[in-house]
């Protein structure tokens, strides 16, 4: 059974970097959340059934966290804010979506590598996924820097959160409940700042592209 839990838990490691690199090709923001919500519902899966091979209890309080904003509240939020602020596309990004997937999969080996190291030293029968961590990472913030508005960019950032989380896991059986009680809380009210700063920069320019910071700046 620890055998089939253990293949169990490197298919959800290998959906969550499938999932990253969806979201790294996706320019309709409704479809990006989407995925992240999904996203998030694969790391709550892999957390309940890490809860169950290891008995840890705490990971069974981290996996209703998960559920709870990553699944349900955060992806709420962030479809309001996109059908209130009626932005439902990205623009072209800075790379068409070959070359990125490209870069995507430099970033992947890249991070493999990088990975070696810490997967050398941790001693759970999880360490193999500790590379896939990084890659989701490391494509989360590929997402962040090719994309132009602001709401793909938070959904990049959350994306990110997500690979730091299943990092955490597979490195160490998880974080202790007190941090991922304050990071869930910074999380969140981010989200909220974010959608105040979000309708603040709708009124100001009429559309959240990041662009137009950069005419700002030249104005100056």
């Amino acid at each position: 059974m620890h055998a089939l839990s253990l293949q169990m838990l490197d298919a959800l490691a290998a959906l969550l970097l499938l999932l990253s690199f969806a979201m790294l090709s996706q320019r309709r923001i409704v479809t990006l959340v989407n995925l992240l919500a999904l996203q998030g519902g694969v790391l709550c899966a892999a957390t309940l059934l890490l809860a169950w091979r290891t008995h840890e209890g705490h990971l069974y309080l981290s996996a209703a966290l998960t559920l709870a904003l990553k699944v349900i509240v955060l992806p709420r939020l962030l479809h309001r804010l996109i059908h209130r602020l009626d932005v439902y596309w990205d623009t072209e990004p800075m790379l068409n979506i070959a070359g990125t997937m490209l870069v995507g999969l430099v970033i992947v080996v890249f991070a493999f590598g990088l990975a070696q190291p810490i997967t050398a030293l941790a001693s759970t029968a999880t360490r193999s996924a500790i590379g896939i961590a990084v890659a989701v990472v490391l494509l989360a913030f590929l997402t962040m820097i090719t994309r132009r508005k602001a709401m793909s960019q938070v959904v990049g950032f959350l994306s990110m959160e997500n690979g730091l989380f299943f990092g955490a896991m597979s490195a160490t059986y998880g974080m202790p409940m007190i941090v991922e009680l304050g990071v869930a809380l910074d999380v969140l009210v981010a989200m909220l700042v974010l959608g105040v700063f979000f309708f603040q920069i709708r009124e100001q320019f009429d559309n959240l592209d990041l662009h137009n910071f950069e005419s700002l700046r030249e104005d100056k």
